[in-house]
């Protein structure tokens, strides 16, 4: 299994880092989740994806911790 770094970006202002970050964390609880992303891998190549919705919304449906090729 790799390990990935996964980074959503949002230009958002505020007085603080902290609001900042509870401004973002709001912004996602109501809004649809975002499609594109930076990814970066063990060997600090990063590419951006920008994820099919419905494809995205049927893998985020299935359990993938059940699948035995997981554990």
């Amino acid at each position: 299994m790799h390990k990935f770094t996964v980074t959503l970006t949002r230009e958002i202002e505020a007085d603080t880092a902290e609001e900042a970050a509870l401004l973002v964390y709001q912004e996602l609880s109501r809004e649809p989740v975002p499609d594109s992303y930076s990814v970066t891998d063990e060997t600090k190549a990063t590419i951006e994806i920008k994820l099919d919705r419905n494809k995205a919304d049927e893998f985020a449906s299935i359990d993938h911790t059940a699948d035995p090729g997981n554990w």
